[in-house]
């Protein structure tokens, strides 16, 4: 296994910053991030970034929102009579709540403003609309997985949900 192709196994250490150089996600300190290739278990920009490198070499680049999470999706703000809110759940600005969708499924929100009328949610991606950059290192090449599946971070690790 020379270099990337669909059905590896890449073990990858990444850092993730905005174009103001804050970081927002890293590989530093933890094990590498494992990706099967063509999974889309990553942005379709890193995981292009991917395709043909080799173990140990790096790359830089930057991705725009639409190979990301793409755009913002102002109809995705939805407000809440602070009625509908359970009165023992304390709200604040910026925090994220796990809300339900009719099929029962688990959906991230981030609370964007709350008074004693009116709770309002944002479900996008908290980097839709961001153009990312990256430093990504490939330490390994596979062709089954060699780490346990890990959880979703803020970053790279999940593919956005837009079909």
């Amino acid at each position: 296994m020379d270099t990337i192709e669909n059905g590896h196994f890449v073990s990858v250490h990444y850092k993730g910053t905005l174009e103001n150089g804050e970081v927002f996600d890293t590989s530093e300190g933890r094990h590498p991030m494992e990706v099967e290739m063509g999974a889309g278990q990553v942005i379709t920009g890193f995981e292009k970034a991917l395709m043909g490198m080799a173990v140990n070499e790096k790359k830089n680049f930057t991705i725009k929102p639409e190979e990301a999470y793409g755009y913002r999706d102002e109809s995705l703000t939805h407000s809440f009579a602070r009625s509908e809110i359970p009165a023992e759940m304390n709200v604040e600005v910026g925090q994220t709540v796990a809300l339900s969708s009719p099929e029962g499924q688990q959906v991230p929100a981030q609370i964007v403003e709350a008074d004693d009328q009116k709770v309002v949610v944002d479900l996008n991606h908290p980097l839709a609309g961001k153009t990312l950059t990256f430093d990504i290192e490939v330490v390994g090449i596979n062709n089954s997985p060699t780490q346990q599946a890990a959880g979703c971070g803020t970053g790279c690790h999940c593919a956005p949900d837009n079909d």
